[in-house]
């Protein structure tokens, strides 16, 4: 089996917030699906985190590395095309669509075989994850009427980020938190993101230390990005003070972008993004270093349905890793798979069962949100990609 194209469309009309200090539109683009083609009619399915005209520029730069080479061997396809473009700039658009490509080779490779990904692996610990609810955050009085709407879903755990959150004053930090808390009850799952990785983030480590010790007072299950990206050093330190779990890694690329932070124990949880990262071959590589160095792996995901299928498989597939975030309201998670996502009694999310990721592609919901109309087989009547 040999790939032939590689096709991309970007998602629009229906873009989510980001909480952003520039805040991105409805019609932005900051995911791009792609569709990995074979010589024998089998197609895989992936998720970049970036602009359609960055992925198109990176497959462009992909294609001689990529075109006739063996999807059924997805980790060394993907180190090769790791290893031949490092130094344009490892890390950035190049390998955030290697990450898509990467995910789709392990789809292909999971219905080839007429296995699920998880098992590929290397076996399924579990077949279902705990997802949590991940929201924006905004006043008192309105967190706690949204919550309560998310929980009458079925979800037991839930994650509020960015909004207000640091930009204003101790006070209403501590009011949302406490909304927050008596909103979802004692018993659910609460985690706090401050999203200190948006642009000219105000705050520094005195800050997050002292929003630590407020947050542990209300059973926060962890504290999510407290300090901006590149703050290393802080966060050895607020993970060693801080009676709150430490969490943090979404923006970070790559396994050795990881090793000095799991080394120096800047985390008690790693978050990297499968749609980033390198895809699920990279993604599975930094939770197993993260088990080394007795760090809790639990997947990023504000991205889409693609990306939370193989959040799913990953979960399945590490021993220590029983939740996934689920970014509520997004078209892009609720609309872009036949059948949608559904909660179970215990408000758990069955892992995919079906060969590959085990979602089907909703064509009409990718028509209205990349204008193009694909068919099962990942073509399109006029691809602006490669």
């Amino acid at each position: 089996m040999k790939i032939v194209e590689i096709r991309s469309a970007g998602l629009r009309h229906g873009t989510p917030e980001g909480g952003w200090a520039n805040e991105i539109r409805p019609d932005d683009c900051v995911h791009t699906l792609v569709a990995v083609l074979t010589d024998e009619g089998v197609t895989g399915w992936g998720s970049v985190f970036s602009n359609d005209e960055l992925v198109r520029a990176a497959l462009a730069v992909l294609e001689p590395l990529y075109r006739g080479e063996n999807p059924l061997e997805p980790e060394r396809v993907s180190e090769k095309l790791h290893a031949n473009t490092f130094w344009m700039g490892r890390g950035g658009t190049i390998t955030h669509a290697i990450s898509g490509i990467d995910i789709a080779m392990w789809d292909i490779l999971g219905k080839v075989t007429g296995q699920p990904v998880g098992r590929l692996l290397g076996g399924r610990f579990r077949d279902r994850a705990l997802p949590y609810a991940s929201l924006l955050m905004c006043d008192p009085e309105a967190m706690a009427e949204r919550l309560r709407a998310v929980a009458a879903h079925g979800f037991r755990a839930f994650k509020i980020g960015w909004g207000p959150f640091g930009r204003r004053s101790h006070a209403l930090d501590e009011s949302i938190v406490r909304a927050a808390r008596s909103a979802v009850g004692p018993e659910a799952l609460l985690m706090v993101d401050a999203g200190a990785s948006d642009a000219f983030w105000p705050q520094g480590y005195k800050w997050a230390a002292r929003t630590a010790e407020m947050l542990a007072s209300y059973d926060v299950y962890w504290f999510e990005e407290p300090l901006p990206p590149d703050s290393l050093r802080d966060y050895i330190r607020l993970r060693e003070h801080a009676r709150v779990p430490i969490a943090g890694g979404e923006v970070l690329t790559r396994r050795q972008s990881f090793a000095p932070w799991l080394e120096g124990g800047a985390f008690d949880i790693v978050q990297p993004d499968v749609t980033k990262v390198g895809g699920i071959s990279e993604e599975r590589r930094i939770a197993w270093m993260a088990e080394e160095h007795g760090v809790r792996f639990i997947p990023h995901g504000w991205n889409t349905a693609l990306g939370l299928a193989a959040d799913l498989h990953l979960a399945s597939a590490c021993r220590n890793t029983n939740l996934v975030e689920y970014l509520t309201g997004s078209p892009f998670i609720d609309d872009l798979v036949e059948g949608g996502w559904k909660l179970d009694g215990d408000g758990m999310l069955p892992v995919p069962a079906g060969p590959g990721l085990g979602v089907s592609l909703n064509l009409d919901a990718v028509e209205r949100h990349t204008g193009l109309r694909f068919d099962v087989q990942g073509r399109s009547a006029a691809s602006p990609s490669r």
